[in-house]
């Protein structure tokens, strides 16, 4: 109440990017996201042919790694290029959904500062058209005024700045598990293709092949 009505946009905000961050941080827990073991069980499938329809939709709606990796398996029996592609179309749809509602978290912390800053603006300029009004003479409530007027900017920091650091742990979550999403997904492909890289040959020793010849 002493900040004023700018107060008010600066609390659902407030509450909005608690609501965020408890949703992300559940949805976001690795063993949701990459579960254990996964990513050996489905090449194992596919070694030995489990991989009918109703593997593949279990598959799919267990985590997004399972997702990504059902996407390959769909596909299987195409050219390498064509598994790649719709590994990559399923990715962006995967990714999209764990950066949901990431992109408000960080709106939030951009116009936190900026509705405190208004709230406080307009309460100094509420308070010097009442000084010129004469209705706010004493120097000691000004002072007040002042400081009440100030409410805004301070309600407005304190959310935004652990709205931003969320938000960049968010995305640094989310980039990381892209990453090692990728590498099971590649693991997958080679298995489905069988282009594993084969073992290096020892090459044979000058000596020995001197003695060949």
């Amino acid at each position: 109440m002493a900040g004023g009505w700018a107060m008010l946009p600066i609390l659902v905000c407030s509450a909005a990017a608690l609501a965020i961050v408890l949703e992300r941080w559940w949805t976001l827990r690795r063993k949701s996201v990459l579960p254990d073991g996964l990513g050996e069980e489905v090449r194992q499938w596919a070694r030995s042919g489990q991989l009918d329809p109703k593997h593949l939709d279990a598959l799919a709606a267990g985590s997004p790694l399972g997702e990504l990796l059902a996407g390959a398996l769909a596909v299987r029996n195409r050219p390498r290029e064509q598994i790649k592609e719709r590994i990559e179309d399923t990715g962006r749809h995967v990714v999209h959904r764990m950066e949901r509602y990431l992109n408000t978290l960080g709106t939030i912390a951009l116009i936190g500062p900026l509705l405190g800053l208004l709230g406080t603006v307009i309460g100094l300029i509420r308070m010097f058209m009442q000084v010129m009004g004469g209705g706010m003479a004493d120097p000691t409530k000004m002072a007040g005024g002042i400081g009440e007027a100030l409410i805004c900017t301070a309600t407005g920091l304190i959310v935004a700045i652990p709205a931003y650091v969320l938000h960049r742990y968010f995305r640094s979550k989310v980039a990381g598990y892209c990453i090692e999403m990728e590498k099971q997904a590649t693991a997958l492909l080679d298995e489905l293709t069988g282009t594993a890289v084969p073992a290096a040959r020892p090459r044979r020793a000058p000596a020995a092949a001197s003695n060949a010849g």
